[in-house]
């Protein structure tokens, strides 16, 4: 049907217009090879329909990506199906494996706590006694194993085979064991591999990791939207658009403060891709109130941002894969497979001997994903403008985090209780049979949720002609977020966070290195402050929340050009004050023509080393079994008793005080990038 003439619902109607490039992306990092070779097709495309009834300028905007990642073929023995091996984990009490003289245990063929009662707290093990005196040297558990056996990792006929094989330590590209816990990680995609991988959590296969776009929410489709403009009869108009969409609210680089209203895939690579590249388009519905110039204001504008699609958390990159913020995967993975199969931990009971796990025991159960409804959609609004040439805007937010969080206190067994069936005076002693599951304060055991946060905040973009600057600020306060504290029985707690970056930017001309053209220098510091920060000194450890009280991030631009800006060199640098960690990133652009472009760039990486944190080895999760009468000098003490906390380690908490930048220190990489545009 075609409608036309003035006033009618379409009064005009253009062709489309497509754009768009395909690029090759080739990393290798050293120590590790081929790190990335991702091939891009992107196409863009944008229909103007015209006028449409009472609505004016209505147009359809699309972005299409497709990706092919050949790392995991062309390396597939770091990051394919044949990636990871056999691990042994480190056992500083040597003699408790088939093994002994080696000071490490095989994956497996730690100590067995179901093989007697062991006290895993301060004073070493303390092996044959029960509680009433009663001695059971030597038990099954409920999953059928052998006795003495604590997980399957020798009969692939069986149930639960965990075995010794597409395996890798936790943090060990980072660090030793050096007396620390250390779980095994397996690395292998899903589909070859399905250990650790949490049901619609980081559960890539093979082709979703080589292919990411293609999955079952359509990432294909990197955006598609409809505008339209709907004029009022005051002069004000009001501007809709609803789809899949980017609604960019920051004007930061690598870290956000106020640009949260899209979850980010930082498996693309980590922080360091543009934003526009790595943010998670979801569909939304965002109506503007433009009025324009007022008699106070230079501009006006009233944006409400109604995020109606299923929630999507951040793609924090599985474990594995070749990008993994904070090694976050990393250790998600090795947890989830401890709690579904069992598994070795180094250094655990005692502090100093490798110890084998039964399922559900310690671990991540699943991960909390919320389903669709309307309650779980989320709402924010703007409000924007300038005021005698200052750009300002004011924000608030109601939204659900995009970073997990471990929450503690699920129901777990308790591996030093035998399978007792009916053996009634057995069970009045030990008050439970193995297999018994239910909520243990201080242990080790988590489900991942996503809290709802709610966020206020706002910016200010300021123009100093007497320099020649700009200067960039934004600052937010945020309500529901939780971070990991092992002072508290759930080892989580809730607090208050304060965030704020200053920005400046200004050409300048450096006269030695270019007299005709101005460089770019840029500048950022990033703040965060937990309100509600809890860390206490014991027995010389740390305690508490890992996360750091007040955090400083620095960031440094230089970029200039030549011949005709046809070739850009540029030098990038962050520091993390409390990190203690640095980046830094020196790149060519050259410009080949209207249609080429070639970049070669370094990443490279400076760090000390991760730091130790309490890891809950001394938390005393079972009151009687981990701390027994007359073992240590205390007497009996309860579940989380801060006299017993004497053990700390890098992993896994240690990973919170070194940052993103500190536990990417192994991957330094050298970059080229080949694109050509229609």
């Amino acid at each position: 049907m075609h409608w036309g003439g003035a006033g009618s619902p379409v009064a005009m109607a253009e062709d489309t217009e497509w754009a768009g490039f395909v690029e090759n992306a080739t990393y290798h990092r050293e120590g590790t090879g081929l790190s990335k070779m991702r091939n891009t097709v992107q196409l863009e495309m944008g229909k103007p329909i015209g006028d449409v009834g009472a609505f004016r300028r209505v147009f359809i905007g699309g972005t299409f990506r497709g990706t092919y990642d050949a790392v995991y073929d062309l390396n597939d023995d770091e990051f394919g199906d044949n990636a990871g091996g056999a691990v042994r984990l480190q056992s500083l009490a040597d003699g408790f494996d088939s093994d002994p003289g080696t000071g490490d245990t095989a994956w497996g063929d730690g100590i067995n706590l179901g093989s007697s009662i062991i006290n895993t707290g301060i004073n070493g093990p303390l092996v044959g006694a029960g509680p009433g005196g009663i001695n059971l040297p030597n038990f099954s558990n409920n999953d059928g194993l052998s006795p003495g056996t604590a997980f399957n990792h020798n009969n692939p006929n069986a149930a639960r085979y965990n075995p010794n094989t597409g395996l890798k330590p936790l943090g060990g590209e980072l660090h030793a064991a050096n007396g620390g816990v250390v779980l095994g990680v397996p690395v292998r995609p899903c589909d070859e591999d399905d250990r650790g991988c949490i049901d619609d959590y980081l559960d890539y296969d093979s082709e979703e990791l080589k292919s990411p776009e293609f999955n079952d929410r359509w990432d294909f489709i990197r955006e598609l939207y409809l505008d339209a403009i709907l004029p009022q009869d005051d002069g004000t108009e009001w501007a809709f658009r609803v789809g899949k969409q980017q609604v960019v609210w920051g004007r930061t680089d690598l870290f956000r403060v106020l640009d949260v209203l899209n979850p980010v895939d930082y498996s693309r690579h980590n922080i360091y891709d543009e934003l526009e590249d790595i943010r998670i388009p979801m569909w939304m519905l965002t109506a503007e109130k433009r009025w324009g110039p007022t008699e106070t204001f230079g501009d006006l504008n009233f944006q409400v941002v109604w995020n109606f699609d299923k929630f999507r958390p951040n793609n924090l990159g599985q474990g594995g894969s070749p990008y993994a913020i904070l090694q976050a995967g990393d250790f998600f993975r090795a947890m989830n497979n401890c709690w579904d199969n069992g598994c070795t931990v180094a250094n655990f009971a005692g502090g100093a001997i490798a110890t084998d796990f039964p399922r559900h025991t310690i671990g991540i159960r699943e991960a909390d994903l919320p389903g669709w409804s309307l309650d779980n959609t989320q709402l924010g609004l703007k409000l924007e403008g300038t005021y005698e040439g200052v750009g300002f805007s004011l924000n608030a937010l109601h939204y659900r985090s995009q970073l997990p969080v471990l929450r503690g206190g699920i129901p777990a067994r308790n591996p030093f209780v035998p399978n007792l069936g009916n053996r009634a005076v057995e069970r009045a002693a030990f008050g439970e049979s193995f297999g018994t599951e239910m909520p243990r304060d201080y242990l080790i055991a988590f489900d991942i949720h996503f809290p709802r946060v709610n966020l206020l905040g706002g910016s200010l973009d300021i123009y100093a002609d007497s320099i020649k600057s700009v200067f960039r600020v934004e600052a937010a306060v945020t309500s529901g977020e939780e971070f990991a504290n092992s002072l508290e029985r759930r080892l989580y707690s809730e607090s208050d966070v304060a965030r704020w970056v200053v920005g400046w930017d200004r050409p300048t001309f450096i006269p030695f290195l270019n007299k005709r053209r101005a460089f770019l220098l840029s500048a950022q510091l990033f703040g965060q402050h937990l309100l509600d920060h809890e860390r206490k000194t014991v027995n010389g450890i740390d305690v508490g929340m890992p996360d750091h009280e007040d955090n400083y991030i620095m960031t440094f631009l230089l970029k200039g050009w030549y011949e005709a800006d046809t070739i850009s060199p540029q030098l990038i640098i962050a520091h993390d004050f409390e990190g203690q960690a640095t980046t830094v990133s020196p790149s060519v652009d050259w410009l080949i023509d209207n249609h080429w472009r070639l970049v070669v760039a370094a990443n490279i990486k400076y760090a000390q080393e991760v730091p130790d944190f309490d890891d809950c080895r001394a938390c005393n999760p079972f009151p009687g079994f981990t701390d027994l009468a007359g073992v240590n000098a205390f007497g009996p003490m309860p579940a989380g008793a801060l006299p017993l906390r004497n053990l700390a380690g890098q992993e896994p908490l240690g990973r919170f005080l070194s940052g993103p930048l500190g536990m990417a220190d192994d991957e330094d990489e050298i970059q080229v990038t080949l694109r050509y545009r229609f």
